[in-house]
């Protein structure tokens, strides 16, 4: 086989998240995106040594797994939820059967034997708490759209009517703001010219409190008449029949020529930049670009988890690493003696400190800046240290200062198993040892899991 070949075969497995096992012609083919069972059609677009990897082309059967029928207008073309024609409980056993291959193959021996399985998420559907929809258009010349990004396309944006991941609210919100911006004759901004005024649509709400913040994503290539527009804009959103309340709607322009959101300048166009959320407890405030747990419910779940692996840290110093608007550093503290959280994100350490105060917690405080730099700065040596790094796991030059504190217990929560099972080979060779581990299902329909590893030195 050479490149550019198309073939047809059946996936026999799915390694971690997404990449399915075919074979053809005597050789395997990893074929992204794809579901155990499926009768597929793919091409092969790369070809490594004795290794070929193949691109989707379609679905020519559905996996025996695909058994639900009610699923979103977008399926399949978006590329989102890989699994909602999955039951759920089947979704969960293979993630978990994924989950063990993974840990099997790990270097140094597996820790598959302390692995307590995968907990559910309490709302498999409309569990999303934040979107990021992009505008544009499904095809050349055709009419604007606001959603979610085709399949394996950097262009094509599909308007997403009725996702079920989301409250309906968001549908509602997404519907009413797509067609106020035709209304207007808007157009959104070329990812080749860099030329247009639309970009996204950031829609944020509570799960506790029904609390939404929207925020309109535009370039500085204003059009005429553009604050009494948005002053429209913003009404318009103000009068729709939503379930939860809007605590605010923000402008915010970003000239930037990545597509990702991001604040050259926020106005705030009504309320206020922020809105509320209640985990296990207690109150946080969230504002717009600050990370926080997209699944409210899930991290419930997580947080019990985590704060079950720590144990009993009465009196001792925690450092909470990458602790976005620090809700783990809050939760450990009322069972710590002292907790200290590090972000790199000014907002959310911000935000962090607010929420601290809110809470009447006097006994932890939070650090802006990079975990490698803002390390020696810090007078109090930590006792326990909780990790919950980026996707990409932790920085390769931050693990071993991390490591050098010789901590007697850690925590690891991962969004990205397999950047946690290459950083797990490095602790390990520093003298720790996998003592549980357990997954939380953050992201119901979608290939991804969280992890939660406690280690022991």
């Amino acid at each position: 086989m050479k490149k550019g070949d198309i073939r047809t075969g059946t996936v026999e497995t799915v390694l971690f998240p997404n990449r399915g096992q075919t074979s053809a012609e005597g050789c395997t083919v990893t074929v992204k995106n794809t579901v155990e069972g499926q009768k597929i059609r793919f091409q092969i677009n790369k070809k490594r040594g004795g290794r070929l990897e193949g691109r989707l082309l379609e679905v020519l059967e559905p996996s025996p797994l695909e058994t639900e029928t009610d699923v979103c207008s977008l399926f399949p073309d978006c590329g989102g939820c890989l699994y909602c024609r999955v039951p759920y409980r089947t979704q969960l056993a293979v993630k978990e059967a994924q989950i063990r291959r993974l840990f099997r193959d790990m270097k140094g021996g597996s820790p598959e034997d302390c692995f307590e399985g995968i907990k559910a998420s309490p709302a498999p559907a409309a569990y999303r708490n934040k979107m990021e929809y992009s505008f544009g258009d499904s095809e050349i010349g055709g009419p604007l759209t606001l959603g979610l990004h085709r399949r394996n396309s950097m262009y094509d944006v599909l308007t997403a009517a009725d996702c079920r991941i989301v409250h309906a609210d968001f549908n509602r919100i997404t519907e009413a703001a797509l067609s106020f911006c035709r209304g207007r004759s808007w157009t959104y901004c070329s990812k080749k010219t860099h030329v247009g005024y639309l970009r996204h649509l950031l829609v944020r709400r509570a799960h506790a409190t029904g609390e939404i913040l929207v925020d309109l994503v535009t370039t500085s290539q204003a059009p005429a008449g553009e604050t009494e527009a948005l002053d429209a804009f913003a009404a318009m959103l103000e009068a729709l029949p939503l379930e939860g309340q809007i605590t605010g709607i923000l402008h915010t322009v970003n000239d930037s020529p990545a597509d990702v959101v991001r604040s050259d300048r926020t106005d705030i166009l009504r309320g206020r930049d922020w809105f509320t959320e209640i985990l296990l407890g207690l109150q946080f405030r969230i504002t717009p670009f600050s990370f926080f747990q997209t699944n409210s419910a899930g991290a419930e779940v997580l947080y019990r988890t985590v704060r079950d692996f720590l144990g009993d840290v009465r009196e001792k110093t925690v450092y909470d690493l990458y602790s976005g608007t620090g809700t783990i550093a809050q939760m450990l503290a009322p069972a710590a003696g002292y907790v200290i959280g590090v972000e790199i994100v000014g907002e959310a350490v911000r935000a962090a400190e607010e929420n601290a105060r809110q809470n009447g917690l006097e006994n932890c405080r939070f650090l802006a800046g990079d975990v490698l730099k803002v390390l020696d700065e810090i007078d109090r040596k930590p006792d326990v240290i909780v990790l919950d790094p980026p996707r990409d796991g932790v920085h390769p030059k931050a693990l071993p200062h991390i490591l050098s504190y010789g901590v007697g217990r850690m925590v690891y929560i991962s969004c990205k198993p397999t950047s946690l099972v290459r950083d797990l080979e490095v602790i390990r060779d520093a003298g720790y040892r996998v003592v549980r581990m357990a997954c939380v299902d953050m992201f119901p329909g979608t290939p991804h899991i969280e992890s939660v590893v406690l280690l022991e030195r």
